[in-house]
């Protein structure tokens, strides 16, 4: 490695999931910025499912791309070759650094090695996780701050957590905000927003917007509550779609049981990524009253959308929506309320819309590249 250039460094792809959820939208965006940060000479190798070669070659021209094996679309598979194979990959590709985008890594790398924690929530909102999910990534996480040179957080909430509650290194954490795509995530034209209004039946009916998996941590459950309270007794009342992953949240079945027969609750799962800023700029409200959040991507999409969004002050979402967001709390009532007041306040709404949209514009997945570039480096040398 010459002093001062980056180093040859190999990121782990094979966790990004086929519908490019949460990890799928970082590593996707942290990759496309790499090479406009370092330049086409970029020392960067990939490992990807086989599923994804092509994308990453397509995106990475001066990369090196490389086919994982089959078997590791399969979570234990992955694991398992995560502690032997990729330590193997790493030294044939003549790897200075291996970059782990999601918790876990090789506990015998061969080289130094960097891990992304996304999250401190296995920690600050235990309830909200099953006994097993809870225990492997808290151990995860633990070995993570253990064994990696630097580990990288998406927002300062989430270092400070783990400083507080793991006594973690504060010397060896860095923070790399998530970026949003912009060409992505627009504010859509009428005829996105109709395409999407089309294929979810809507008509012209007003919505409310919800993005996301459905895991107890997102509070789905009690944003439907909410939303029924909130407009149960209005004469058009706007319905509520809720979009993304299925989740394990059986909570949400109960609460969309007691939803009033004559109020409209759309789940159509998960939709295309070209319908998002048609389904969320084509919103009155996004709603997204998470416990809490190591970063809060859907908010920051919401917002590049053009979207006015209702979300909680929990760790890291005020880091991310500043004072271009509305807030509430995790109780169904008090989310009532506050949806309520912004549903009738439009002059409220054009501007939480302007101010989110401007805000989301310091969100760039080149200033996270920079980062983690900055920490490969420290990790390499």
């Amino acid at each position: 490695m010459t002093p001062g250039s980056p180093p040859r460094v190999l990121v782990d792809a094979t966790s990004v999931p086929a519908d490019r959820g949460g990890v799928g939208r970082y590593v996707d965006g942290l990759l496309g910025a790499l090479t406009k940060v370092i330049g086409s000479g970029v020392e960067l190798a990939v490992v990807a499912l086989r599923t994804d070669v092509e994308r990453y070659g397509r995106m990475l021209p001066a990369a090196e791309v490389i086919a994982a094996p089959a078997a590791v679309t399969h979570r234990p598979a992955r694991l398992a070759w995560e502690q032997t194979g990729l330590p193997l990959l790493a030294q044939q590709v003549g790897a200075e650094v291996l970059h782990s985008p999601f918790y876990t890594c090789p506990l015998r790398a061969g080289c130094p090695v960097t891990v992304t924690v996304h999250d401190a929530t296995f920690f600050t909102e235990p309830e909200h996780y099953d006994k097993s999910r809870r225990t492997f990534f808290r151990s995860a996480i633990k070995t993570a701050l253990r064994r990696a040179e630097r580990v990288i957080v998406p927002s300062k909430a989430t270092r400070d957590e783990l400083i507080r509650l793991l006594d973690a290194d504060p010397t060896r954490i860095d923070v790399a905000y998530h970026g949003v795509d912009h060409a992505a995530f627009h504010p859509p034209t009428d005829e996105e927003k109709a395409r999407v209004r089309a294929r979810l039946g809507l008509g012209g009916s007003d919505y409310v917007a919800f993005l996301g998996a459905k895991e107890p941590r997102k509070n789905v459950p009690n944003l439907i509550r909410g939303w029924a309270e909130a407009v149960g007794d209005r004469t058009d009342p706007p319905a509520l779609v809720i979009a993304g992953g299925q989740g394990h949240d059986d909570d949400i079945d109960r609460a969309v049981a007691d939803v009033p027969a004559h109020l409209r609750l759309l789940r159509p799962g998960y939709l295309r990524y070209a319908d998002l800023p048609g389904f969320l700029g084509g919103a009155l409200v996004a709603a997204y009253p998470s416990y809490g959040e190591g970063f809060g991507l859907p908010i920051l999409e919401a917002m590049a959308c053009a979207t006015p969004v209702l979300t909680t002050p929990r760790l890291s979402l005020p880091e991310v929506g500043g004072d271009a967001v509305a807030y509430t709390s995790e109780d169904p009532a008090q989310i009532a309320a506050d949806l309520a007041a912004l549903l009738d306040d439009e002059a409220r709404r054009l501007a939480l819309a302007k101010a989110g949209f401007d805000r989301a514009k310091e969100f760039t997945w080149e200033s996270s590249a920079e980062v983690h570039v900055a920490a490969w480096s420290r990790a390499a040398a």
